[in-house]
């Protein structure tokens, strides 16, 4: 299963100067954003999240929601999701693997799923 999902930098950065940190409690959680240290980076976090809940074929919702993953970071920087085991188990997830890239004013996200 893949899921991609892509979203305007500047959206973010608008959201995050209205609502600051309010903004961030809703989809990330406070180690999230430790190392979240850009709104580039946010971005691809919240792209991240939705890409997941799109390879899982549901969306953010009842089944999945931002605060069942949590994306980390390996020791070469590289992002990582770390699922909830509920969820790893709902949906029967073997392996979960996850990109995030941001140029040009956008930050791209693609999940793919093992099942």
């Amino acid at each position: 299963m893949i899921g991609i999902d892509i979203v305007k930098i500047d959206r973010i950065s608008r959201l995050k100067s209205k609502f600051g940190e309010k903004f961030l409690d809703r989809f990330l959680s406070p180690q999230e954003i430790q190392i979240a240290n850009s709104i580039e980076t946010i971005a691809g976090f919240y792209a991240a999240k939705e890409a997941l809940a799109k390879a899982l074929g549901c969306g953010i919702g009842s089944e999945f929601g931002f605060f069942d993953v949590q994306i980390t970071k390996t020791n070469l920087n590289a992002p990582k999701l770390n699922i909830n085991p509920k969820i790893i188990n709902k949906f029967q997830i073997k392996q979960a693997e996850l990109s995030i890239s941001h140029d040009a004013g956008i930050a791209v996200a693609c999940v793919f799923l093992i099942k």
